[in-house]
């Protein structure tokens, strides 16, 4: 029962604090998220390395009629998604606590329920409760947004809603067709992860629902074409609404491919793995082209993660065990990148009169260094600098892009370069040119400096020593790729065995 007590501590804290008032709602929230966060890092201290299956299981039956289990789990694949996820529900609870807001008890309430369901979704080991969590995490946000959000926020929860509600019906079609689909010979339905993937699905019934699914975490990743509701999204959001909703509810559709389409759908993810290596790839164009284009900060960070989801992508559908590590470990460099940024975002318009436009910038980093520092590292590791935290993730993607499409691997090194063209126009016009009209250069507070700080050194920390994470997810990956990597290997060896065959003379005899 111990993964029950980090699935809904963050809940039961803000139910707690939002029952005790006004006052106490913020301090008891930011309590339960550090407990959530201290509960994350006792996970990755225990981990056995060398196992590939699920550790720290709960499995109990749910809904027996249905087949539905209350199974939770922890391996490789999730190990840091739900530190990444604890760390910045953490921060960004902290960033909150040091600001006013307009009924407190709820605002912190719906954190807390935003955080439980995307821990859930993290944790499910059972395709029916992912889903549920899955569709869960759009209630809170959609408060959020709607309530605490800035200029047309009404407009911005609306188009977010219909997007997201048509790839969440579109999945919890998938799920039950899977699950009807599965029940075999046995007679006997079943939702439980492990359960399915030991079924072997028909090819065209795999296909079908290999759409529905991918349909679905495009949507909230989001991807190229399915993204129009970022703009006006990200626009609206609360900071700190929208430095969570950008690092880790993008991370749970990617890891949704990994968890359940690869292994449930290994035929199908092979079928379909140009089409994928193609959308990733104009993710990785779009987004970095779209970023280059922008003044707004908030909209530079967002189609560059339209970018950064594009390479995790590409990284997935590699279908092999580079690729697979690679985009593991990039959704946590992205996850802690977006996040900072999003942070420093905030702080650099407190110095130019509110405005969140690179243009009304300038000059900021004359009298605060720690301040031009700490955006400087977060840049470096966006553009994937060699020893920053991102190249190794950018690396290892590539790499197995590499191993499996060489054209679109070559292709997508042109988002690398055009990264290092927004990212450092954005710094370079914030922080130095000339000092803006309505810009007071002064340093980061000690207040800001413990939200964004801590980030930048995980940053720094994973930049330096990447293999913490690597030997840990290792084995998962292996494992969540194995079918799909063997299926392409069998592909590849008649193709290769025709071009190496030599050419027989007329008659069919050798000479």
């Amino acid at each position: 029962m111990a993964l029950s007590f980090l699935l809904w501590a963050p809940l039961f804290f803000a139910l707690l604090g939002a029952l005790l008032g006004r006052r106490m709602a913020p301090k008891v929230a930011l309590f339960g998220s550090a407990v959530t966060l201290g509960m994350a890092i006792y996970y990755i201290a225990d981990f056995d390395t060398g196992k590939a299956g699920l550790q720290h299981v709960t499995d109990t039956v749910w809904i027996a009629a249905l087949g539905i289990h209350y199974k939770l789990g922890v391996d490789g694949l999730n190990l840091f998604l739900l530190t990444l996820t604890t760390l910045l529900w953490c921060v960004a609870t902290l960033y909150a606590y040091f600001r006013s807001w307009d009924r407190p008890q709820l605002f912190f309430f719906f954190m807390g329920l935003a955080e439980s369901a995307v821990l859930g979704a993290f944790l499910s080991q059972d395709l029916a409760l992912f889903v549920a969590f899955f569709d869960l995490m759009l209630v809170p946000f959609y408060f959020l947004i709607g309530t605490w959000g800035g200029r047309k926020r009404v407009q911005a929860t609306t188009k977010l809603v219909i997007y997201t509600l048509v790839g969440s019906l579109l999945m919890l079609a998938a799920a039950i067709a899977t699950g009807v689909e599965s029940v075999g010979n046995s007679g006997q339905i079943s939702f439980a992860l492990s359960d399915l993937v030991r079924v072997g699905l028909p090819v065209g019934t795999q296909e079908w629902i290999f759409l529905l699914f991918a349909a679905a975490f495009l949507v909230k990743m989001p991807a190229f074409p399915v993204h129009g509701w970022l703009p006006d999204g990200y626009r609206a959001m609360p900071i700190p609404v929208v430095a969570v909703f950008s690092a880790v509810l993008s991370k749970v559709a990617a890891y949704g491919f990994i968890r359940i389409v690869l292994p449930l759908f290994p035929q199908a993810a092979v079928h379909f793995q140009e089409l994928l290596l193609l959308i990733a790839l104009a993710s990785i164009l779009y987004g970095s082209i779209m970023a280059f284009t922008q003044t707004d900060l908030r909209l530079i960070v967002g189609f560059s993660s339209i970018a950064q989801l594009g390479f995790i992508t590409l990284g997935i559908f590699a279908l092999n065990p580079q690729g697979t590590q690679g985009a593991l470990l990039q959704m946590v460099n992205h996850g802690l990148v977006t996040a900072a940024l999003f942070f420093i975002i905030a702080v650099l318009a407190a110095r130019a009169g509110g405005s969140e436009d690179v243009r009304d910038m300038g000059g900021l980093a004359f009298r605060a260094p720690v301040l031009a520092a700490l955006f400087l590292i977060v840049a470096l590791a966006t553009l994937a600098m060699p020893g920053s935290s991102n190249f190794m993730g950018e690396f290892y993607i590539l790499l197995g892009v590499f191993e499996s499409k060489l054209v679109i691997a070559c292709v997508a090194f042109t988002g690398v370069v055009l990264a290092s063209v927004y990212m450092l126009r954005a710094y370079i016009g914030a922080m130095h040119n000339r000092v803006g009209a309505k810009v007071q250069s002064r340093e980061l507070s000690l207040r800001d400096g413990i939200v964004v700080a801590p980030l930048v050194l995980v940053i720094v920390a994973i930049a330096v020593y990447p293999q913490l994470l690597l030997k840990r997810q290792q084995a998962s990956a292996q494992a969540a790729v194995a079918q799909t990597a063997l299926l392409t290997h069998q592909l590849a060896l008649p193709r290769a065995t025709a071009q190496t065959a030599p050419v027989l003379p007329q008659g069919g005899q050798t000479p």
